[in-house]
């Protein structure tokens, strides 16, 4: 897996860093692996406060407001649309796109949920890897399909829900 972190927001130590880009590394790959994706995956994350996000949201997805997450796959629909065998996405090439956090958000979410910013900030890696590979929420059935690779991954790197 190549994956090219930007640590745009600095309220993330270099030490905190170094822990979190393996974590991020680690389920970043799980989650391309488990939704047929290759091991030679490319994919690029930054890490950006919420002002980034809000600005990012609203050019990009008509939205004026901040999110958590923004993923843009490079294989999204087009006239060269991935190939879809028994449930499997076979990408011509193994750049996958880019995902987008707002640190801010995740540390908001964390106090809600009652989890550590690490285990939101990887769980958002792993939803916008998920929607890179072509997973979405839109309908009950694929949100609940997405939710579960979700939770597989986030329980193999042992960050599941309290």
């Amino acid at each position: 897996m190549n994956l090219d972190i930007i640590w745009e927001e600095e309220s993330i130590s270099p030490e905190e860093r170094e822990d979190l880009t393996s974590l991020l590394r680690r389920g970043i790959e799980r989650a391309v692996l488990l939704a047929g994706g290759s091991p030679e995956s490319e994919v690029s994350l930054s890490l950006v406060d919420d002002e980034r996000i809000h600005e990012l949201n609203r050019e990009y997805r008509g939205i004026d407001r901040p999110t958590d997450v923004l993923s843009f796959a490079l294989q999204e629909e087009s006239a060269e649309e991935p190939e879809i065998s028994e449930g499997e996405i076979e990408f011509e090439d193994n750049l996958l796109g880019d995902i987008i956090i707002s640190v801010t958000r995740a540390r908001e979410q964390a106090l809600e949920y009652g989890h550590s910013v690490t285990r939101e900030l990887v769980y958002l890696a792993v939803h916008g890897s998920l929607h890179l590979m072509g997973y979405d929420h839109e309908q009950e059935q694929a949100r609940q399909e997405m939710r579960l690779k979700e939770e597989e991954v986030m329980a193999r790197l042992g960050l599941e829900r309290e």
